[in-house]
């Protein structure tokens, strides 16, 4: 049921709170482009897709954000479609917990943490910005974390890039608010994904990640003259902990 030519663009869209974007804006219309590191993942997401939305446009590629080389690759296969971006949301990303003082001597963990929650927004970012910028309108939302604006146990380099990735809107928006893009960094709290598989809780404990992309949507959907700087949500109930 494709009603709409612009695209979405949504990283690490297989799992959690990227699947659920991608579905929120396949309904609304939009042709949606994705990646995730399985293809088997994306192949069953591509397949649920096309049932729960007869007509759904899909484009997917597998690539590991982690990595330079595959954020170019996606980011040109992004531009190889020919559509023009109307949202682009940054939602790749990992969590390793740990302690600070117990990470590897050699920096591995949190050259890891920032290679994959916050080099893969720039290095995906990047390249699309000049078609975004020339269009004069579009959005960009960075998935951050209530662990980008306060320090948890056991955070460890993933807070450490959780706050870089708030850095990086910050910058973004300051700086595209003369072009007409909108800048959003959404901050969520414990999220009911595959990260909190086998967790001993009840699911109202939870933020529901179809509550959080119903939340982007929404913010999408406000007119040009208005942006949401920032989009905190939290369990009803407060964080864990």
């Amino acid at each position: 049921m494709q009603t709409n030519e612009n695209l979405i663009v949504v990283t690490g869209g297989s799992k959690g709170i990227g699947q659920a974007v991608v579905a929120r804006f396949i309904r609304a219309g939009y042709p949606v482009v994705t990646c995730a590191r399985s293809a088997p993942d994306l192949a069953a997401l591509t397949t649920a897709l096309a049932v729960d939305v007869p007509g759904a446009v899909l484009h997917t590629l597998p690539a590991d954000l982690s990595l330079p080389a595959d954020c170019a690759r996606f980011a040109a296969f992004v531009l190889a479609l020919g559509l023009p971006i109307e949202v682009l949301v940054n939602n790749a990303g990992a969590f390793v917990p740990g302690r600070l003082q117990d990470e590897p001597l050699d920096g591995s963990q949190l050259r890891q943490m920032l290679a994959v929650n916050l080099l893969s927004a720039y290095d995906v970012t990047l390249p699309l910005l000049p078609g975004i910028i020339a269009r004069g309108r579009g959005h960009i939302f960075n998935i951050c974390s209530t662990a980008s604006i306060m320090a948890y146990p056991n955070g460890g380099s993933y807070g450490i890039a959780k706050h870089a990735l708030l850095g990086f809107n910050k910058n973004l928006r300051e700086e595209l608010k003369p072009s007409g893009v909108r800048v959003t960094a959404v901050l969520p709290g414990p999220t009911l994904t595959a990260s909190w598989a086998g967790v001993d809780l009840p699911p109202e404990r939870f933020v529901q990640a179809a509550d959080v992309a119903e939340a982007i949507f929404s913010a999408f959907s406000l007119s040009p003259h208005a942006v949401v700087e920032e989009l905190l949500i939290r369990p009803q109930l407060g964080d864990l902990g």
